[in-house]
């Protein structure tokens, strides 16, 4: 670990303790007892790995020039967002909840609300929409779900969550901390199942890995993508991205992380500042992995994966094989959302606000969007022909070609 890393931002650990603990710094040689998970503050987790040290100021931005055109279509407010929430997505309707509970479902055609409810509570994550149903996860430990707007049920869950729910087949899968899965009936919010992994002691307060591919549900439970059966919760596979590390807990903390890339039956996602790598989910198979140091979710095309690393590097890999395309450092210490492909430019947001679009064939700068002055949450998607970003103030901004 003697490669310079961002510090982890706070709030991003979880720690099984009976009581708050003493940071980091003061557990050295001390034993602690395991209980019930509280969040704790690490304050640069991981920067005494590289002997620690002030965070470099962000890369300076050159002139904007624009060589692709795209103006604002529309923008629209929600309220203070989840840390990590990302909007979802289905044809042209973008749903966001906010911190307080509103959750809007939004045309990204004409940035008007198509509905907009509140689930009468503080709200943990994104949301997740099949296009009919729509479910969120409140801090205190509930899913909700809304058709139309209205609340059709909600259930008690036994842990915290960060990861939005995810909703297929007329069901709701939630994907908790303790890395458990639950499955409820979509109509009636009856459980269906659930399956259980042994907890480790310490979890990421980050948005995990849950996606459908054909008839299995894949899940990210560690390092591991897992392949469950979505009818009964049973495991038909496993596939490790990447493997604990280390000689204590923090060193050996993995966890799989943010979105994914799927074509066809192959599924590309990354583990916390360990490394990124593609597995055929039909077969349950690792095809590649590499080391990698980032902090958010991975998107891609046929051809290419692209990432941001945690000192703001963008970086392509070769999909078939993972072996390096090109990087860029043009954006170094902007604290960088995941990407996103669209057309011929990958998409990021960054800490100040600012959409940069840049050339997935080589990383050039090709335009820069910008916002409210805050950071983009998640990452941003696209809905029709409309780039959306959030933003941690709360604005949803609609972006379309020109």
């Amino acid at each position: 670990m003697n490669q310079r890393v961002a510090p982890t931002p706070l709030e991003q650990i979880m720690v099984s303790s009976s009581t708050f603990l003493k940071p980091l710094s003061q557990l050295a040689g001390r034993k602690y007892a395991l209980g019930a998970t509280l969040l704790i503050a690490i304050s640069g987790l991981l920067s005494a790995c590289s002997g620690g040290g002030k965070r470099p100021d962000p890369a300076p931005l050159a002139a904007n020039v624009p060589l692709i055109g795209v103006k604002q279509a529309w923008v629209s407010r929600i309220g203070e967002v989840p840390a990590g929430a990302a909007p979802a997505v289905v044809g042209n309707t973008v749903v966001v909840a906010a911190a307080d509970g509103t959750v809007a479902a939004i045309d990204a055609l004409s940035g008007r609300d198509i509905w907009r409810s509140s689930v009468g509570g503080a709200v943990a994550t994104g949301a997740g929409t099949d296009g009919k149903l729509v479910a969120v996860i409140t801090r205190g430990n509930e899913v909700v779900t809304l058709e139309a707007g209205k609340q059709l049920w909600k259930a008690k869950l036994p842990a915290q969550a960060f990861t939005a729910p995810f909703v297929a087949g007329a069901r709701v899968f939630v994907l908790l901390a303790d890395r458990s899965v639950h499955a409820f009936d979509g109509a009636t919010g009856r459980k269906l199942w659930a399956q259980q992994r042994p907890s480790e002691p310490l979890v990421l307060s980050k948005a995990g890995t849950i996606l459908a591919v054909g008839d299995t549900l894949v899940v990210g439970l560690g390092g591991r993508l897992v392949g469950l059966n979505p009818a009964n919760g049973s495991i038909r596979w496993e596939a490790p991205i990447a493997s604990p590390r280390g000689t204590n807990d923090v060193e050996r903390l993995v966890d799989l992380v943010g979105i994914t890339s799927r074509i066809g039956d192959v599924v590309c996602a990354r583990a916390f500042q360990a490394a990124v790598g593609c597995v055929n989910a039909a077969r349950g198979t690792v095809l590649w992995n590499r080391p990698a140091n980032g902090q958010e979710g991975i998107h891609g095309d046929s051809n290419l994966l692209f990432g941001t690393e945690a000192d703001g590097k963008l970086i392509a890999w070769r999909r078939s094989d993972g072996q390096p395309a090109w990087q860029t450092d043009r954006l170094l210490y902007r604290n960088l959302s995941a990407p996103l492909v669209v057309g011929r430019s990958v998409v990021v947001g960054d800490s100040a606000g600012n959409l940069h679009m840049l050339s997935r064939e080589d990383g050039s700068p090709l335009n820069r969007l910008t916002t409210d002055g805050s950071a983009i949450v998640g990452n941003p998607v696209l809905a029709g022909d409309a780039l959306v970003a959030v933003t941690k103030s709360g604005s949803v901004f609609g972006f379309r070609p020109e």
